[in-house]
């Protein structure tokens, strides 16, 4: 990695550590920025006590794991969002694109009627939704991204009208819709940590496809003249794409245009290589996120918004600005 890269994500992660303070201070009892921090490093070194229990249960038990998790959930939507639109060649390809979010607002519904274990639920679903769409999408050994396009279309809208069927028929509780929104309200430390293990594991992997996926870009005939296995490298960024991304939608619903918006602002700033364009788009999809879910609880304040219509609000103007823009060709 060149000094420049490394400057990159030395200037991300340190954006990174201190959103997670900021936003860690917010909520409905006042705490200030300098006890916050000496709350969570005390974690790690010997501080003097200058703060009450009631300050530590707070930020320990409710606002740090949610913030964690919302910068776990936004890693994982920006590197999955990152390698879908490598892996597709398409600016406006998003981890969701291919069933993943209906597959798991199915399972959401169904948990819910059944009282099941949610999170357990929707990650199952969302991992069938792909499974069907990969084996539609799969001809005589290959798996064509048109194809794989338009079968997750068509699973999803499928998919998405199953869900509404579920909720007019079995009268699923409000929950649910707030689950569809896309929030954080949830969040512990269990989640956290079954969830770390899962989106890490999932994005170290798809790091070590960033070379593959450079090369890729020029063609899939030049990337197997030079001696890239394309269906393998398929498989195996549709397969860690897909686990990071149910396991973020399994914790926090569906919360759309991360995957969109933030590899292709980060492909404007760093330029097409993975090999930076992947991690520098998990840490600024994890600043977006636990940004946006700071002002989901901030901006109608005693009211809560749900991150979801955050991200949206700021990802459909940009989604029309992509539109307007794709006869430029950003891959060049």
């Amino acid at each position: 990695m060149s000094g420049r890269n490394k400057s990159v994500i030395i200037i991300l992660s340190f954006f990174l550590v201190l959103t997670i303070v900021l936003t860690t201070t917010i909520g409905s009892t006042d705490i200030s920025i300098d006890i916050t921090a000496k709350i969570l490093l005390s974690k790690f070194l010997l501080i003097e006590k200058t703060w009450t229990d009631g300050q530590e249960a707070i930020i320990n038990d409710i606002r740090f794991p949610r913030v964690l998790l919302g910068a776990l959930v936004g890693a994982a939507l920006g590197t999955a969002g990152c390698a879908m639109q490598g892996l597709l060649k398409n600016p406006m390809a998003d981890p969701y694109i291919i069933g993943i979010s209906s597959g798991a607002a199915v399972g959401a519904c169904l948990a819910f009627v059944l009282l099941l274990p949610v999170q357990i639920i929707s990650f199952v679903f969302a991992l069938i939704a792909i499974f069907i769409v990969y084996n539609i999408s799969k001809t005589e050994g290959k798996v064509p991204v048109d194809t794989l396009l338009l079968a997750g279309i068509a699973v999803g809208s499928f998919l998405a009208a199953v869900t509404s069927l579920i909720i007019y028929t079995a009268g699923v509780p409000h929950q649910i819709i707030f689950w569809l929104m896309g929030g954080l309200w949830t969040a512990d430390w269990e989640k956290v940590k079954i969830s770390f293990v899962m989106i890490i594991f999932g994005i170290i992997m798809l790091n070590r496809q960033a070379w593959n996926l450079n090369v890729m870009l020029l063609g899939e005939d030049q990337a197997t003249y030079l001696g890239i296995n394309v269906e393998h490298v398929k498989r195996y960024v549709l397969l860690f794409a897909v686990l990071i991304t149910a396991a973020a939608v399994s914790v926090s619903g569906i919360i759309g245009f991360v995957g969109l918006i933030i590899p292709h602002i980060m492909r404007i700033l760093v330029g097409p290589d993975h090999r930076i364009l992947l991690p520098s788009s998990a840490l600024a999809g994890a600043i977006f996120m636990v940004m946006a879910d700071a002002m989901g609880r901030t901006v109608m304040k005693p009211v809560e918004l749900p991150v979801g219509i955050i991200t949206a609000l700021f990802g459909v103007p940009f989604f029309i600005y992509l539109l307007r823009k794709r006869r430029k060709n950003i891959y060049a």
